[in-house]
């Protein structure tokens, strides 16, 4: 049986999905992108503040789902210029202290013109 997690202090979804789902002893965010969940704005326009705001985003829901970034073991991250991987890498490291496995690429366009997004697979 599963579970659709819901908490305030991460953007509301765009569409018809959910922040996130656990199951089986997993939970899987929906992909965050830099929307701050106080003032339902993208604030930063830089790649490093974005990626800050889309720790922060996912560090809620996982929180919300009884995980945590050191129980991760897989996300998936879109970048829209693959020019910002070392300054994305750098703020992504800070989070992800415990190295899951990745996929990292480039893509044409994201939702609401972000420069990036993250999704993540946890253990609860």
């Amino acid at each position: 049986m599963s579970k659709t997690i819901y908490t305030p202090d991460a953007p509301e979804a765009l569409g018809p999905y959910s922040q996130a789902v656990v199951t089986g002893g997993l939970v899987y965010t929906s992909g965050q992108i830099a929307i701050n969940p106080a003032t339902n704005e993208i604030e930063a326009q830089d790649i490093e503040g974005q990626t800050t705001q889309v720790m922060k985003n996912l560090g809620a829901v996982l929180k919300e789902a009884g995980s945590s970034f050191e129980k991760a073991v897989k996300t998936t991250c879109f970048l829209r210029n693959m020019s910002d991987f070392a300054s994305f890498n750098k703020i992504y490291g800070e989070y992800f202290t415990s190295k899951p496995a990745r996929s990292c690429v480039a893509v044409r366009e994201l939702p609401k013109g972000v420069l990036v997004e993250v999704e993540v697979i946890a253990e609860v």
